[in-house]
């Protein structure tokens, strides 16, 4: 059985949020981690003018008369939202896991974060196809990518990618085994202006595409490496816990003397100190540095007032399990 769904800690994360809405309804947050802050079973983003509901509950049924009293609740405190869209995880229907718009229009499909444009399509998997805990990350790359060329490796929809061209990169190459997350990253372009060659947008296996890479002698200024939790098929296999350093090891030879490497694991049982001691483990002082760690934002992550439970996994010196970390890469010779 469920717990009793939690109204005064719900009502109490989103009036912590409400100020930092932005004006004119375009940017994105989180405006319940459940997770975090009370009810698990639920996480609340609202992305422009669309609520995104994510209904973890198992079965998804158990929240069926809770939802619509959520839905209304945040209706009468944003008067201007325009849509909400239910997501439901384990849903046997992928549709439902993909999301059904269960009020108003049709759902925003760009955002605007930090000045930059980004196309949006929130039914395009079973996520929003944005990922909020990567903001800080989006706001370094654009101030420190400038005349820089940059590979965004697992792109996705390619909002880290966007956020370095957004920052005067003088080439951003994004690959992804999916066509269709990349054609979102094309329409971020087309929002913004920006006329990148189609071939900067490759559609290929990252182990053999990175292997033909390599043996290209192709390097970069930052390497971002961002990879699914987990990810198996003839060309290799994704374990963020067990088997991260293998990734690295695939792309370090990529990054141009003096240039970065973007290590992100979102591994949710993997904890911050065991993946701080397996960075430093590849690293040494002379070829590869740690340089610094970005944190993900508060409304994310809950804010000391709204937290009630911790991650299964300690996260420090992280804030959250999306544990994100900037290496320095020197080459010899």
């Amino acid at each position: 059985m469920l717990p009793v769904f939690p109204w005064s800690a719900f009502e109490r994360a989103v009036a912590r949020r409400a100020p930092g809405l932005q004006a004119g309804h375009l940017g994105a947050c989180r405006l319940f981690a459940g997770f975090y802050e009370g009810f698990p079973d639920l996480v609340v983003d609202l992305y422009a003018r669309t609520l995104v509901l994510f209904n973890y509950a198992e079965p998804p049924e158990a929240l069926a008369g809770l939802i619509p009293q959520v839905q209304a609740w945040l209706v009468a405190q944003f008067p201007w939202v325009r849509a909400v869209v239910l997501k439901e995880r384990f849903a046997a229907d992928f549709e439902r896991r993909r999301g059904t718009r269960i009020w108003g229009d049709a759902p925003d499909d760009r955002i605007c974060e930090d000045g930059v444009w980004y196309a949006l399509d929130v039914r395009l998997n079973q996520d929003a196809s944005f990922y909020l805990d990567t903001r800080h990350l989006r706001a370094w790359l654009k101030a420190t990518m400038r005349n820089k060329t940059v590979l965004n490796t697992f792109a996705y929809t390619g909002s880290l990618g966007a956020a370095a061209l957004a920052g005067g990169a003088r080439r951003v190459v994004q690959t992804d085994r999916s066509a269709r997350f990349l054609a979102l990253a094309r329409q971020t372009y087309r929002l913004n202006g920006w006329q990148v060659p189609p071939t900067d947008l490759v559609v290929a296996d990252f182990y053999r595409q990175t292997a033909v890479w390599r043996r290209q002698g192709l390097r970069f200024d930052c390497v971002i490496l961002d990879p699914p939790f987990f990810a198996e098929d003839h060309s290799g296999r994704v374990d963020l816990q067990n088997a991260y350093h293998r990734l690295i090891n695939k792309v370090r030879p990529l990054v141009a003397h003096g240039g970065y490497l973007v290590a992100v694991n979102n591994a949710l049982f993997l904890s911050g100190q065991a993946y701080l001691d397996l960075l430093r483990s590849l690293a040494d002082e002379t070829y590869l540095r740690l340089e610094r760690l970005i944190p993900v934002p508060e409304d994310v992550t809950g804010y000391a007032e709204t937290w009630v439970s911790a991650p299964p996994a300690d996260p420090t010196p992280f804030n959250h399990p999306t544990k994100i970390a900037v290496l320095r890469v020197q080459r010899g010779g």
